[in-house]
């Protein structure tokens, strides 16, 4: 039987990620966690083998979670469960010790596949996150060379966003202008950072002008 904590700051998802798990014989919700704090405090007095872990989550991400997790329990797997898809992203979990990378529209046979492969020591990429590296990689040298700085890398609605933020929108506006929540542009505006390797507003606003998605006279 393998153990495994869900670690994800929303409760819907911790419910149907237990509802996918429930009726497999070969897995066991052994504990939740809505932070990467509370998954170490958990982890002390309740052993488990994998731990499904998001990223973006308040208090402590899962980046330095499972730094943490690989450090202080070594017998544990991390697999990396999120919606953010690009390669900085994925790169980073795997240098903080995740084992695998799993995105949040995967399906119950993939999940349960990932699950079992990272306990068993193997590393796992799911299917979405392979073919599009692979297809990347096969992009002939001259294209990219042709593309600008950063088109290749920020997907219709980041470039919305960035060029928001340029305009000195808060969080809670652009929500109200994109007709989403401002939860959902958080998470755009940390994939613009992690993407562009900003480290702040000015440093995306900068970014910006010199690729050519905003004017200096906008």
């Amino acid at each position: 039987m393998i153990r495994v904590v869900l670690t994800d700051d929303h409760n819907i998802i911790r419910e149907g990620l237990r509802s996918l798990l429930e009726d497999d014989e070969e897995t066991e919700v052994v504990g939740e966690a809505s932070n990467g704090q509370e998954l170490l405090d958990l982890l002390e007095h309740t052993p488990a083998d994998v731990v499904l872990l998001d990223i973006n989550m308040p208090v402590m991400d899962g980046y330095e979670a499972a730094k943490k997790v690989t450090e202080r329990f070594p017998d544990t797997k991390v697999l990396a469960l999120s919606m953010l898809n690009s390669e900085p992203f994925v790169h980073k979990m795997i240098e903080n010790g995740a084992s695998g990378y799993i995105l949040k529209n995967t399906g119950k046979a993939e999940l349960r596949s990932a699950i079992k492969l990272v306990a068993s020591g193997s590393q796992f990429m799911c299917a979405d996150l392979a073919i599009s590296f692979l297809n990347k990689s096969n992009t002939p040298k001259e294209e990219s060379e042709k593309a600008p700085r950063g088109s290749n890398i920020l997907s219709k609605r980041e470039l919305e966003v960035l060029a928001l933020i340029a305009e000195g929108y808060t969080n809670a506006e652009i929500a109200d202008k994109l007709f989403t929540s401002k939860r959902t542009i958080e998470t755009h505006r940390q994939n613009i950072l992690e993407k562009t390797n900003a480290k702040n507003t000015a440093n995306l606003v900068k970014y910006a002008i010199q690729n050519g998605y905003i004017s200096i006279d906008s």
